[in-house]
This record gives C-alpha cells, sequence and structure tokens, in this order.
C-alpha cells in the first residue's frame, strides 16, 4: 500500500498529472484558476504545477499569486512551446521549473520528484505467490 506524502495541485495541465501516478503523491487536478484557488484554501497544498495561461486567469497570475502567499511552495509554470515571453516572464517571477507543453512525462516526474525530494520510484515490494512465481508491486 502506498502512502501519500504530498499534496500536488495541477492546473490547466490534466494530462500531464497522471504523469505523477506512480509517485507517493495526491493529485488534484484541476481546470481552472477559480477551482484552483478553491482549493489551495481547503487543502494543504506541497505544490502548484499551472500552465502560464488559464481560461480564467491569464499570464501566470495564478502562480504569481502563489508564489506570494506561500513563497516556499515549489512552483512549476507551464509554457507553450517556444513562446520567449512566457518563459521570460515565468522564469521573473521565481517559479521553480519552467517547462514546455510538450515536455516528456518522464522528465517531468523527474522535475517534480527533485523539488519534493522524493524518490522516482516510492516503493517497490517483492512477494511470494503460491506458485513459486514473484511479482513486483510497485506503488
Amino acid at each position: 500500500m502506498c502512502v501519500v506524502s504530498r499534496n500536488i495541485l495541477v492546473v490547466g495541465v490534466a494530462d500531464k498529472g497522471s504523469a505523477l501516478r506512480e509517485l507517493p503523491v495526491r493529485v488534484l487536478a484541476m481546470d481552472t484558476g477559480a477551482q484552483a484557488i478553491r482549493c489551495l484554501k481547503e487543502e494543504k497544498i506541497d505544490t502548484v504545477i499551472s500552465h502560464w495561461e488559464l481560461i480564467d486567469i491569464p499570464a501566470g497570475k495564478l502562480l504569481r499569486n502563489v508564489r506570494e502567499a506561500k513563497p516556499s511552495t515549489p512552483t512549476i509554470a507551464f509554457i507553450k512551446p517556444g513562446d520567449i515571453d512566457q518563459e521570460i516572464a515565468a522564469r521573473r517571477l521565481g517559479v521553480d521549473a519552467v517547462l514546455s507543453e510538450d515536455t516528456d512525462d518522464d522528465y517531468f516526474r523527474e522535475i517534480v520528484c527533485q523539488l519534493l525530494g522524493i524518490s522516482a520510484i516510492a516503493s517497490m515490494q517483492i512477494t511470494d505467490d503460491y506458485n513459486d512465481n514473484y511479482r513486483v508491486l510497485i506503488c
């Protein structure tokens, strides 16, 4: 059984949240900034991962608000591929990582693990099956 160690809020890039399913984290995926703000008020969030341009909150304003309210909370900004203006703005804001929408899931997972200080493989348990076969359970 996996023990959830961190809560990660993923906003506007729900497909990236699925790349974290093997980690000992709870992913809260939201589509809009308003949903994310409500979640931030109700849940203890350890990391915020957000698209730079949300449907209802443009230009990284959600990440800016998180950085101002909780500067120690790690943040990751997803930007449009090749959009230098978004990348410069995100880096000036001081987010912990700036990734492109087309970032490989393995690299994304590695970055999240580095920010949270967790292993990319949460745990591995080998159990003895009745037929002398071995199963590997990864949680």
